[in-house]
């Protein structure tokens, strides 16, 4: 009785345990808590980053192509962006730049109406740790980590050695230079005097029209009124370089004039054999690397401090 009595406890106490086994098996969480945990996030952007873009002006054709090359590609890369206007004025350029950094953007581009005043624009950047891209004129001061931009050196060359071709090497001429302080002005203005260096052109008037149509017609007009023998014109922009031509055609004087930035008027004006000749830049090139730039940075990459643009000459022939 006592042996059947221990038997029998024992199968109970057995099949206790397997039950216990059993129900902790199927109350398992491990795969269940599996299945909940958060997707992976690489691969997804989540919210779209913001890039800030205080452009000099909008109210020259060459920028506003920049711009729209900038919409066209962050659009692609879901990259939300704010363009403000600097209106070639310094002190808005500043202020443009603090609201930018107030509206906590992730990066900002910069296109400087004066590269030695925009200095204080990119440090205020710097101070609040916002990386800071340049588009088409550089800053003489501040961290910026990449500057993007044709090569106006070599640009202002080519359209020296064309006008020099042009001219057979001798004659007289007037350059319109853009705005004082500007990295353009002062390497497009670099590479033209380069360029007719050792030959018998003089510049006979070198005077800032700020890289305004309306202004480069006014500077061209009084020129044309003080120098009775003008071969040639060199233009640091197209802007300035039709204003000049309005001017020689009002003249009807037979000026040669070369411009810069190739943009639609200029190039329309050198196809209807009016302008000699343009420098062609990119300028929506420029915008689209500017933000393919920015991504790269905020996701880490290392980017080149200098990212070239491509340039050709335009004329007629």
């Amino acid at each position: 009785m006592k042996k059947f009595l221990s038997l029998a406890i024992t199968i109970t106490m057995a099949l206790s345990l397997l039950a216990g086994c059993g129900n902790n098996d199927a109350n398992e969480p491990a795969e269940t808590n599996q299945a909940n945990e958060p997707a992976d996030s690489e691969g997804t952007n989540g919210e779209p980053k913001t890039v800030g873009l205080a452009i000099s002006t909008l109210n020259n054709p060459f920028f506003v192509d920049l711009e729209a090359g900038a919409k066209a590609k962050a659009k692609e890369l879901n990259v939300d962006i704010i363009t403000l206007d600097s209106q070639d004025d310094s002190a808005t350029e500043m202020s443009n730049v603090e609201d930018l950094i107030n509206q906590d953007v992730d990066l900002i581009m910069i296109n400087p109406t004066d590269s030695d005043a925009v200095k204080s624009a990119v440090e205020s950047a710097n101070k609040a740790d916002i990386p800071v891209i340049t588009l088409d004129r550089g800053a003489n001061g501040g961290e910026v980590i990449s500057h993007i931009a044709s090569d106006n050196v070599a640009g202002g060359r080519l359209a020296g050695e064309y006008i020099v071709e042009q001219l057979g090497g001798k004659g007289k001429m007037v350059e319109l230079e853009g705005i004082p302080g500007a990295s353009a002005a002062r390497d497009r203005g670099q590479g033209f005097n380069e360029a007719i260096e050792g030959t018998d052109i003089e510049v006979v008037a070198r005077q800032t029209a700020n890289f305004d149509r309306a202004e480069g017609m006014t500077v061209m007009e009084n020129i044309l009124q003080s120098q009775p023998e003008i071969d040639a014109v060199f233009a640091h922009n197209d802007e300035m370089a039709l204003g000049a031509l309005e001017a020689v055609k009002a003249s009807e004087r037979d000026i040669l004039v070369v411009g810069f930035d190739a943009t639609d008027d200029a190039k329309a004006a050198v196809e209807a054999g009016e302008m000699a000749a343009t420098v062609e830049q990119l300028p929506k090139e420029i915008g689209s690397l500017g933000i393919e730039t920015a991504v790269k940075i905020l996701n880490g990459q290392q980017v080149e401090d200098m990212i070239p643009v491509d340039l050709q000459l335009v004329s007629k022939k």
